[in-house]
């Protein structure tokens, strides 16, 4: 993205597909705030794990002891995700997938069960405890094949990425009012600091994925299927961020050194060819092998080689090898030889020309050649927009409608800032920041004054 229109363009785009998800999300966890609003006794977890919050303490002791309680969760988080990210260096992958879908298995079986049966409750539904258990236990093993598995509709592991989200975030709205401010603003400069600080736990994890070109597993949200690169092969190094807390990530699809690594096989497969051929005894063969020019020349001096840094015919350094002919058949193969140059060379520029269409058709989610990121929101970002939005649902309606704006607001710029800087991006500091922001205007100056005016006839 070289201009600024383009940025616009394409960022406006992204944020339908992430904001419409995100909206979805706030408005079910505020219709079960608002349907299911009940006091509840407290419960310890590991976000009150230091202090209960009780309604006959002073303002000061309730501060100080969230200030506890976001410490100790924060510390918590920041454990966990050392501990992710050293069983991801040393390549226990399998267990951080199984670890993540027991994960999901549980939030939709535990949580989302007791938020089913709430609603029972509530509505009165006729409904036996036979079929209810049938009915969840389907639900929650479709849900985590679709969220995890290949080949499942995109639409369904949306709708389920949402479920999710909606379960933590309802779950959440039950900590005490001063708890969960405190927190919130907590996880977001955790966030800011993680992602963008040198040595930040999910920065570190997201190189390390970015390193071995795959994906850390992770519960996020897919705003559209991974995109591929101008050669055909989906590329999505840039991994996931965070299980609890994460980030906007983008999959960045034909890049350099994947098609670098496309023509270095295409080489090794035409350096076999070679090696067949029936030359002379000890002669030389060197092959250059650039993105857009590829050459086969015959080197007459005779010199035993592997692999020397010789450069193309043009501006960018080739990749080049030398192969030794010396072992060669008896079949006089320059024929092949040449055919599957011409191969190697008809490929590259398939893929050149492909690459030139894509420029053009951005839009095409097909033959995407990685200009169009495809966004990546965790499932962290939606649970807490939620969580602020359904504290608000809390009080009046008016502080939700400012929240939700806010939040929106955020999400924009930090999708701006994405399409600028084109790398990881925590989600949350800038949203939560307005959010709150906006809680507090709306509560304490703006529902006043509405309220006032349109008591006094002075506003309708």
């Amino acid at each position: 993205m070289d201009s600024g229109g383009s940025i616009l363009e394409t960022t406006g785009s992204e944020l339908i597909t992430v904001m419409t998800p995100v909206s979805i999300c706030m408005l079910t966890v505020v219709l079960l705030i608002t349907t299911l609003q009940t006091p509840t006794p407290q419960i310890r977890t590991a976000a009150n794990l230091v202090y209960l919050e009780s309604p006959s303490d002073t303002n000061l002791v309730k501060l100080e002891g969230s200030f506890l309680n976001a410490l100790v969760f924060v510390l918590i988080i920041s454990l966990i995700t050392f501990l992710l990210y050293i069983l991801y260096y040393y390549n226990f992958t399998n267990f951080l997938k199984h670890y993540t879908r027991f994960s999901a298995f549980f939030v939709l079986s535990s949580l989302g069960g007791s938020i089913w049966i709430s609603l029972i409750t509530h509505f009165l539904l006729p409904v036996d405890v036979l079929s209810f258990g049938v009915v969840l236990f389907n639900f929650t093993v479709v849900g985590v094949v679709s969220v995890f598995g290949k080949g499942c509709p995109i639409v369904v592991k949306q709708f389920y990425s949402v479920v999710l989200g909606v379960i933590v975030a309802a779950w959440f709205t039950q900590l005490p009012e001063w708890t969960t401010w405190v927190l919130l603003v907590a996880l977001a400069l955790y966030d800011l600091v993680a992602v963008l600080a040198p040595g930040g736990p999910l920065r570190v994890m997201v190189e390390l994925a970015s390193s071995r070109e795959e994906e850390i597993p992770a519960l996020v949200y897919e705003a559209r299927p991974n995109v591929r690169s101008g050669s055909g092969v989906g590329n999505s190094r840039v991994g996931n961020l965070g299980i609890l807390v994460a980030g906007i990530t983008q999959i960045e699809g034909g890049s350099e050194r994947n098609r670098g690594r496309e023509d270095r096989s295409r080489v090794i497969e035409l350096q076999n060819v070679v090696r067949g051929r029936n030359d002379n005894e000890g002669e030389g063969h060197v092959i250059n092998v650039d993105r857009n020019e590829i050459e086969l020349t015959i080197d007459e001096s005779g010199d035993q080689g592997e692999a020397l840094p010789l450069m193309a015919g043009n501006e960018r350094p080739a990749d080049s090898f030398r192969v030794d002919g010396s072992n060669s058949s008896s079949r006089g193969e320059r024929g092949e030889v040449g055919v599957s140059l011409m191969q190697l060379m008809n490929d590259n520029e398939r893929n050149r020309r492909r690459s030139n269409d894509d420029d053009s058709n951005r839009d095409d989610d097909d033959d995407d050649n990685g200009l169009m990121p495809g966004i990546k929101l965790g499932l962290g970002d939606f649970i807490f927009y939620s969580v602020l939005v359904g504290r608000a649902a809390m009080y009046d309606l008016m502080t939700v409608y400012a929240c939700y704006l806010a939040i929106i607001s955020g999400l924009g710029c930090t999708l701006i800032l994405l399409a600028v800087f084109r790398r990881a991006l925590p989600a949350l500091p800038i949203s939560i920041a307005l959010g709150v922001i906006f809680y507090f205007l709306t509560r304490l100056l703006m529902e006043p004054f509405v309220v006032g005016t349109a008591t006094n006839l002075m506003m309708f």
